[in-house]
């Protein structure tokens, strides 16, 4: 049983890290490396805190120039950050982080894993991270990564003497890679793990340092003091150095703006010894990564020498052979070997690509609802010379497999066919860690089998059986969705399987300004051939709607009707979650249907609750014409017209003075001055409007990278600090300013129920025509004084806000919109004789 289990396991690692990407020929230098590769019986993990913790160049050299079996665990999907190409946040964007992750692991040659930590925003200290991401079961997630993978060699990105002087989560990575290191070899740790994975004993850990750590804590970095690693070198076979695929792997983080430069030549990284045996010349020392380490292995060893010598780099095939012996003698050793399995699978993959076999297995549709039949087409194409290959089996997933007995024809393609039935009970292709609703600090994931996969298993598998002379092997594709894009040419998505309903929210957030009713707008989307269902919104208390339920009859999949429900708020202030509920069959459904599409990574689909919330808004609305330029993506323009403002998006050709001039308020969103080139150009025309009369807000940026450093009419200077605590005390600076009393009166109470953090990147020295009128600060801090800056220039005024506005406006933190209303309706001539204009 656990020969079994240690197998699926390795086989699940592998197919889920590529379930959404068709198969891929190799050119023969490339099956020379592999080749190369099957001598090498050395593995090595990874370990940092989020998506771009890890240093892909010492990935790439590892995997690549060593050819050790190479795998980063990130603890978090990277859910707690901002996106620089798009509107997703949370979860969604955990879904695109953890997708290039897995792009820049196809780039660099290492695999993928996770924990269940959840990212849940900046830490400025690992005692906070470990309470959140609850300690012990993170803790068991490394000893089960460690025990499922089995390193030899664990390298972590941080340092485990950091707290304080870093982003919590990476110096708790360092801290329980640490811990794990001895907890994953003592089997009285997590012993209901045993169950499916061994006690593993690695032989030492260690910190990947860097001359950069020891500047940034204004230390002497002595180079001859740890262990060096030449991760320039180039590599003939491949045509590329390290450092070009580390690059090429690191600009796969799109969404963190991390596109990198080629980086050619002598490269160096450094590595400290934490724990276990020291090395001195190589991190394998004493290590065996040859045959020697497993029974029966000199056998396989003296085979692949011969191999290796004997191939042809003009016919690959001619190796067939020389592969079909290594892999019987590999499936005669002990299967419970890790190394065995790896070795085989590595076997089985040569030898597909020297018989130049092409299988893929494709659908009509990108997705099937549970209870829909759907078709199913496998196509096999080998192209070798010489090179017999049979069929003895198909299964299409689960479904009873049937026999072939066919002989396929050298370069042309044998298709099989067949119509299957998904059942009604077949799971949603959800997320697996997504499924349950999330702590503030852990995903919820009960399958301790799921645990550490870096995405689902593919919806459906085709599975054959096959002879490729006299090896049997089986080879299996996930079933994709390929079509033909006139700009891109053929293209592939996995296939989905979806609820028979998708219900969409117009809006995420409905504002009410007034006890007046308003319409809200529902999508039902027909996810099967035909839809029968009673329609209703579930409201708060208080809240009524009319009417109580429609009737929809929608034929053909993916059609879709729009209802209009009248909603009503109570005549008190009230807030709460609306959601959509249909009913058919007996059997209710709550779910949207949400795709996220980037070319860079595969299509995502996932089924979150739908959902909406909903505020009745005690706030005086001032009306005002703005002007938003968009930055780094924010939702922030969707809120404010959802409140009542018109709000025109702006693109670049249209920051000009003759413009701008149209409107009472011109907005900058998040990071606009890190990613818009445009506006250092175009700064003279914005304070120019501002000069005239005109109303600007600057929501936050970096001070890494800005276009221009003149962000405002007077001087300030960014810095780092941040306030992390959404519920951090807040102390009014200036409590008679027009900004916390016109048209709203602020008080303590708006600063209740934010989310994730108060606010990033605040400015810690600013001119003196600045009034600062919050102050707030993290636990055992000094009180950060920049969060909310005013002033007037000529005949208008500016703010600039490090306030986390794009996260509260979105969720419908009414204290913080409340707050924003009052920034928008500031003006210069408001109160030009208070003192605190200056």
């Amino acid at each position: 049983m656990k020969t079994f289990f240690t197998l699926s396991l390795i086989l699940t690692s592998i197919m889920a890290w590529a379930q959404y990407q068709p198969f891929r020929s190799l050119s023969t230098a490339e099956i020379k490396h592999k080749i190369d590769k099957l001598e090498v019986l050395g593995s090595v993990m990874y370990i940092a805190a989020h998506p771009d913790d890890e240093n892909t160049r010492l990935i790439a050299y590892l995997a690549q120039g060593k050819k050790y079996e190479t795998t980063y665990l990130s603890l978090t999907r990277g859910d707690g950050g901002q996106n620089l190409i798009g509107k997703e946040v949370r979860e969604e964007l955990g879904m695109i982080r953890t997708q290039e992750l897995l792009a820049a692991r196809r780039t660099d040659g290492g695999s993928q894993m996770f924990s269940r930590a959840n990212d849940f925003g900046y830490s400025k200290h690992p005692d906070e991270t470990l309470n959140i991401w609850e300690k012990e079961e993170i803790l068991a997630d490394v000893v089960w990564a460690i025990r499922k993978f089995q390193p030899d060699v664990i390298i972590t990105r941080f340092s485990p003497n950091s707290a304080g002087r870093t982003h919590g989560h990476h110096t708790t990575s360092a801290l329980l890679a640490q811990e794990a290191f001895t907890a994953a070899a003592d089997p009285k740790q997590y012993p209901e793990q045993l169950k499916y994975v061994e006690a593993w004993e690695t032989k030492r850990i260690f910190w990947n340092t860097s001359p950069w750590f020891f500047r940034a804590a204004k230390k002497e970095f002595k180079a001859e003091d740890y262990l060096p690693i030449p991760v320039g070198e180039f590599d003939p076979i491949l045509g590329k150095s390290y450092g070009e695929i580390a690059s090429t792997s690191r600009s796969q983080h799109r969404s963190q703006g991390f596109g990198s430069a080629m980086q050619r030549g002598t490269n160096t990284e450094y590595l400290e010894l934490l724990d276990g045996k020291s090395a001195f010349a190589d991190i394998m020392d004493n290590i065996d990564i040859s045959w020697e380490r497993i029974e029966g292995g000199k056998k396989v060893a003296s085979k692949i020498k011969k191999l290796k010598d004997d191939y042809n780099i003009s016919a690959p095939e001619k190796s067939i052979p020389a592969l079909e012996e290594i892999l019987s003698d590999l499936r005669a050793l002990d299967q419970q070997n890790v190394w065995v399995n790896r070795k085989e699978l590595e076997v089985e993959e040569l030898l597909l690509q020297c018989a130049g076999l092409w299988v893929e297995a494709n659908s009509p549709v990108y997705s099937v609802a549970a209870g829909d039949s759907l078709k199913i087409e496998a196509s096999f194409t080998p192209r070798a010379k010489g090179v017999k290959v049979e069929i003895d089996e198909i299964a299409f997933g689960t479904f009873k497999p049937y026999t072939s007995d066919t002989v396929l024809i050298e370069n042309r393609t044998q298709t099989f066919e067949t119509t299957v039935l998904i059942p009604e009970s077949h799971n949603t292709t959800q997320p697996y860690w997504l499924t349950e609703k999330a702590d503030l600090g852990m995903y919820k994931v009960e399958n301790q089998l799921l645990r550490g996969l870096p995405e689902n298993l593919p919806a459906i598998t085709v599975s054959a059986k096959l002879k490729i002379n006299d090896t049997e092997i089986i080879v299996k594709r996930p079933v994709l969705y390929k079509w033909v894009d006139p700009a891109y040419g053929e293209k592939y998505r996995p296939l989905a399987i979806t609820p028979p309903v998708a219900l969409t929210m117009e809006k995420e957030v409905f504002f009410f300004p007034s006890e007046e009713g308003k319409t809200v707008k529902i999508k039902v989307k027909s996810l099967q051939k035909e839809l029968k269902a009673n329609i209703a919104l579930s409201a708060p208390k208080g809240w009524t709607v009319k009417p109580a339920y429609q009737a929809v009859d929608i034929k053909g999949t993916y059609n879709e009707k729009w209802l209009n429900f009248t909603l009503t708020p109570p005549s008190e202030s009230s807030e709460g979650e609306l959601g959509v509920i249909a009913e058919m069959n007996g059997k209710v459904y709550e779910t949207d249907m949400k795709t996220i599409e980037y070319e860079h990574i595969p299509v995502l689909v996932h089924f979150p609750q739908s959902k909406a919330k909903v505020v009745h808004l005690d706030a005086q609305i001032p009306q005002k014409s703005i002007a938003y330029i968009m930055g780094a993506g924010d939702k922030v323009p969707e809120t404010l017209r959802e409140i009542g403002y018109k709000v025109d998006e702006l693109d670049n050709s249209e920051l000009r003075a003759e413009v701008l001039r149209k409107y009472d308020v011109v907005m900058v969103g998040i990071r606009a001055y890190n990613t818009n080139e445009q506006l250092k150009f175009a700064q003279s025309a914005l304070m120019e409007f501002v000069k005239d009369g005109g109303h600007m807000i600057v929501q936050y940026n970096t001070s890494h990278r800005l276009k221009t450093k003149e962000l405002a009419p007077y001087a300030l200077q960014l810095s780092r600090d941040r306030v992390t605590v959404e519920e951090a005390p807040v102390t009014f600076l200036a409590p008679e300013h027009p900004v916390l009393n016109y048209p709203n009166k602020i008080t303590a109470v708006d600063f209740e129920n934010w989310v994730q953090e108060r606010g990033l990147y605040f400015p810690n020295k600013w001119d003196e025509n600045f009034t600062p009128i919050l102050s707030m600060n993290d636990p055992g801090e000094t009180p950060k004084e920049g969060s909310l800056l005013v002033t007037t220039y000529g005949q208008g005024s500016y703010i600039y806000s490090g306030i986390s506005w794009f996260r509260e406006l979105p969720a419908g933190v009414s204290g913080a919109i409340r707050l924003f209303i009052n920034m928008i309706s500031f003006e210069a001539s408001v109160d030009t004789e208070n003192k605190n204009l200056k």
